[in-house]
């Protein structure tokens, strides 16, 4: 017979581990039927993984806008991943093993540490980057458990790619009804927030409390909805690790007659005479003759130039934080680099008349100082860009906005050298996904990391207890948060660099 005692304690423990392991309980209602999820590695988070948000865009759908999901009935098993979207990669995603591709990729997936509907967590919506052309929301490296923890609801989502994610056709255009086409990635990241908007509150998030985020690629579709009409009113903050409107460097986005000609020199390609005969090749065909590039001035999507849109204060009124790294071009140089001659040919065809200011801030005496060189000019170049975002984001409305500079070098895989604070580099930080040969160092970082991105999420401001203040961007010239070893707020940025940008960039606009 139990005493009154051991009784206590049972019931003592049953109370506990039912805190311990209270999740949001199952099936949860979307507006297209029930879904079941599955436990995370921690007890207290849960995992919905594969859930579509839009119709598979095959068939007559294939370079179609979005469109609803169909409804289904019973219990839908959210216990795996969707298939990634269409890559030529064979079904290797930047920091993933293998997996099915498919046309029908359009999924999202979902972490959540809420115990009710009723929270009302912040969001953050993940767009994963690969250039456009490869990367899933799968990945390891992105898994949402370690933010789930810090009170947010963490979302990643698959989208378009490639030839299906940027591809126009003036038959295309024509059927679209808005007398434009190509911006299919973009509006799967609008569908996917629309999903949001509509179900999130199922699972313990705030549809008011919206924060997209992504790196590169993903960065880049950040910066075009924050500058989109059709963003208006899907999410309230944004964050951009390395990417902007123009990308990762300074350039002008194609329009819509130019990619519509691309188009139709691919259309050629694959013998197709019209567009029935476009959909009716297949996708592996397509990934072989074809190619995407990027966001496009459509004329609706995107209306005009960004640059325009942001220097008139048109963009939507949101918080933002952005930034990008201290090793920047590691990750897309070849060892040794450039040689002098190529470097300051390049710079000449580029930069014109602006060619030999460029050259005094970035030297090519010999073929290790041009190495040098380019390395130091694609960072100060998408620094600058960030920087830019950063000030005219903080003229518009109310927003305010964050700039930083990572700094802190991830350790190296056994063997292979280190390509220091490199594009991307901090990713894994921020989603807190510790590496096998992490030190103390890098999971405080990362605890840094994650910390601010999940308050900017809840506040539209990364400060918070125990972190270095960091302060709001204005002006041109403001110091940027270096986010390293140590993270505190960096020295005044070299003038003569940012004004050449500036000037450089002043140069590409519509007269």
């Amino acid at each position: 017979m139990k005493t009154p005692a051991v009784l206590f304690i049972l019931a003592s423990m049953f109370t506990l581990n039912a805190s311990v392991f209270a999740a949001l309980l199952d099936p949860v209602t979307t507006d297209a039927g029930k879904i079941s999820g599955v436990a995370g590695s921690s007890p207290e988070v849960r995992v919905y993984k594969g859930v579509p948000y839009a119709a598979p865009p095959v068939g007559e759908l294939r370079w179609r806008a979005p469109q609803p999901v169909s409804h289904w009935e019973g219990v839908r098993q959210a216990d795996h991943f969707g298939p990634k979207c269409m890559q030529a990669q064979s079904g290797m995603s930047p920091a993933g093993p293998p997996s099915q591709m498919s046309e029908d990729c359009l999924y999202l997936n979902i972490w959540t540490a809420a115990k009710s509907a009723q929270e009302k967590r912040p969001v953050m919506v993940w767009s994963h980057g690969g250039g456009y052309t490869m990367g899933s929301g799968d990945s390891p490296q992105f898994d949402g458990e370690s933010l789930a923890k810090k009170g947010v609801v963490l979302v990643t989502y698959n989208y378009r790619l490639g030839i299906f994610g940027f591809f126009s056709h003036p038959e295309l255009s024509k059927e679209s009804g808005k007398n434009a086409s190509g911006n299919y990635a973009l509006m799967d990241l609008a569908a996917a927030l629309r999903w949001v908007r509509t179900n999130i509150s199922s699972f313990g998030g705030d549809p008011n409390r919206v924060t997209i985020f992504g790196v590169s690629a993903g960065a880049g579709l950040v910066a075009n909805l924050v500058g989109s009409p059709e963003g208006k009113g899907l999410f309230q903050r944004a964050i951009a690790q390395s990417g902007s409107w123009t990308g990762i460097s300074i350039g002008r986005p194609n329009t819509l007659s130019q990619a519509e000609a691309a188009g139709m020199k691919t259309a050629e390609a694959l013998g197709a005479k019209s567009l029935s005969e476009l959909r009716g090749k297949s996708a592996d065909e397509l990934i072989k003759n074809g190619r995407g590039g990027g966001p496009i001035v459509d004329g609706w999507f995107i209306p005009t130039e960004l640059s325009g849109i942001y220097a008139q204060g048109k963009q939507n009124d949101v918080d933002i934080l952005v930034g990008s790294n201290q090793d920047e071009g590691t990750f897309f140089s070849r060892p040794g680099g450039s040689s002098a001659d190529a470097f300051i040919k390049q710079s000449r065809q580029r930069f014109g008349a602006l060619a030999d200011t460029f050259l005094k801030l970035y030297p090519a005496g010999s073929d290790p100082e041009a190495a040098a060189s380019q390395l130091a000019s694609f960072r100060d170049e998408l620094a600058w860009l960030m920087r830019k975002w950063a000030q005219t984001q903080s003229m518009r409305g109310k927003g305010k906005a964050y700039l930083y500079y990572f700094t802190h070098v991830p350790p190296a895989a056994p063997g292979a050298p280190s390509r220091g604070a490199t594009h991307g580099a901090e990713t894994s930080y921020v989603f807190q996904n510790s590496g096998s040969n992490w030190t103390d160092l890098d999971r405080q970082v990362a605890d840094a990391l994650s910390s601010y991105w999940a308050n900017f999420a809840a506040n539209g401001d990364p400060n918070g207890k125990g972190l270095p203040v960091w302060p709001a961007i204005k002006k041109a010239g403001d110091r940027v948060m270096v986010l390293g070893d140590k993270i505190e707020v960096g020295p005044v940025p070299d003038k003569a660099r940012l004004d050449f940008f500036e000037e450089y960039y002043s140069s590409l606009q519509p007269r």
